[in-house]
């Protein structure tokens, strides 16, 4: 029955994620980038300063730029950086790297347009509470000129984040990877740990068990605080664990820099299938991509559409100025943090199908292999210490993401966003006894489903875009946060 729904899943999988979807998301990277003239690039110096200036003149706004950046990076930065690479080298060979690289440098632009347009077609109770995402972005910026089109994109966009939440990114994958890190950690320490069978499902170790229940009522104490609780625990957690997680990184990397010539040129060559015989260098090559692509955006969620749900909380004067800001998410995410595993993996070879590892096993192998002078059971324990608090803040900022879907569908209404938050938690009790697969296979799935229309929101406003943009830039900053655009839209648009 099992292999029957796997089956049914990777044949879904490989619809939704065709060639045509990889190209409209490469497409619109490249489309952004050449029309907002290398934003991502040209201004990453100022995007970075940015982060940490104390200013909270914004209009309205709940977060400081600060706390809603950490908000989206606590979402953003999970399993993916750790689990997700693993599994894509895994499967798609070391060239599934670089089309994480490229698909993240052109999602910087992406990422940059969605976030500036949430906190444009943002809305804001009387109450200061701040209603924004891709949306309202389609509702009142594409419904302006498509409104049929522009509502059918929202309410989609809607159902698909709840589903990524409930269903993908939010909960399995993250649950998962958690209990799946943790009993790695305690085979190293303790080889034979006890199980129990659950009729009909599996054999689980006790580990694995106590984990779900301990993972659930932790995850119940935070996300019934609301949206002030998650964003200071993740201000707190996300910078720590990525600078330690960083560190151990950069420090296995250069105590092993004789393998990193050889392991550029596999991700090199592994990336346009170089290496596979001729009559399937374009069939590795397109998995490759495949999984890169899938794996990046499951990662640094640019074209997603969940970051603008967080950005469009920020307290700023400017949209341009959260835009900035969001688009380092990204770059944090992938071309720093997915960097330090993928070349890890690729440098020790882990990946490689001889081995028998599969997602978690392959990163924590990895490390052990380039840093024997360390004890395994030291490797293991800060990985499982990274990738817990990496997976459990994901899961605190997706339930953020997904009550905002809920709340706009339910046109305000708070009562189905309360009975949604304890389908949430009984999801993140349900993870650890779903097959590692299964879990990545759906979150793929849905990742797509949900950037569809958020992507198309952005081909349809990216003129609104490049203006915002040009106003900021130019030093005219004429249309700030509470410019009257009902009466006085802008020039052009």
């Amino acid at each position: 029955m099992f292999e029957t729904i796997n089956s049914i899943l990777n044949a879904v999988d490989d619809f939704v994620w065709g060639l045509p979807l990889i190209i409209l998301i490469l497409a619109t990277g490249v489309f952004l980038t050449v029309i907002l003239r290398g934003v991502q690039f040209s201004q990453l110096k100022f995007a970075i300063s940015s982060i940490f200036r104390k200013s909270e003149k914004g209009e309205g706004g709940e977060l400081s730029s600060f706390k809603a950046l950490c908000t989206a990076l606590s979402a953003t930065i999970g399993t993916g950086n750790i689990v997700g690479v693993a599994t894509a080298i895994g499967i798609g060979g070391p060239g599934a790297l670089f089309w994480m690289w490229l698909a993240a440098l052109l999602g910087m632009a992406t990422k940059y347009a969605e976030c500036l347009l949430a906190i444009h077609f943002r809305e804001e109770k009387s109450d200061g509470h701040i209603l924004g995402g891709p949306f309202y972005t389609c509702e009142k910026g594409v419904g302006a000129k498509f409104p049929a089109l522009g509502k059918l994109l929202a309410v989609l966009f809607a159902i698909f984040g709840t589903m990524v939440g409930l269903f993908g990114i939010g909960t399995f994958s993250q649950v998962n990877s958690i209990t799946s890190a943790v009993e790695t950690f305690a085979k190293t320490a303790t080889p034979n740990l006890s199980t129990v069978t659950i009729g009909g499902i599996g054999t689980y170790t006790h580990v694995v068990i106590v984990s779900s229940i301990v993972l659930a009522v932790v995850a119940a104490l935070v996300i019934i605080g609301g949206l002030k609780r998650i964003s200071s625990v993740a201000g707190v957690i996300v910078p720590v664990m990525a600078v330690i997680y960083f560190v151990m990184g950069a420090f296995a990397i250069l105590c092993n820099l004789s393998k990193l010539s050889g392991a550029l040129e596999q991700i090199f060559q592994g990336a346009f299938g170089f290496k596979a015989a001729a009559g399937g260098a374009i069939g590795a090559m397109i998995v490759a991509m495949q999984k890169g692509i899938a794996r990046g955006i499951f990662s640094n969620e640019a074209g997603l559409g969940s970051a603008p749900i967080a950005a469009s909380t920020a307290k700023v004067e400017h949209a341009v100025q959260q835009g900035i800001i969001s688009m380092t998410g990204t770059f944090f995410d992938t071309i720093v943090i997915c960097s330090i595993t993928g070349l890890v993996i690729v440098m020790s070879g882990s990946w490689e199908p001889s081995w028998g590892l599969k997602g978690f096993a392959i990163t924590n192998a990895a490390f052990q292999w380039l840093l024997p002078v360390v004890p395994k059971v030291v490797i293991s324990f800060i990985l499982m210490v990274c990738l817990v608090l990496f997976a459990f803040t994901t899961i605190l900022g997706w339930d953020f993401y997904s009550e905002r879907c809920i709340e706009y569908l339910s046109k305000g209404n708070m009562t189905p966003v309360k009975i949604y938050r304890w389908l949430y938690i009984a999801a993140v009790f349900i993870g650890p006894y779903m097959t590692i697969s299964a879990v990545w296979t759906i979150a793929d799935i849905f990742n797509g489903l949900m950037a569809i229309p958020n992507i198309i929101s952005l081909l349809i406003l990216s003129g609104t875009v490049v203006k915002l943009t040009n106003d900021f830039f130019s030093g005219n900053k004429l249309y700030r946060i509470g410019y009257d655009f009902a009466n006085n839209p802008i020039q052009g648009e």
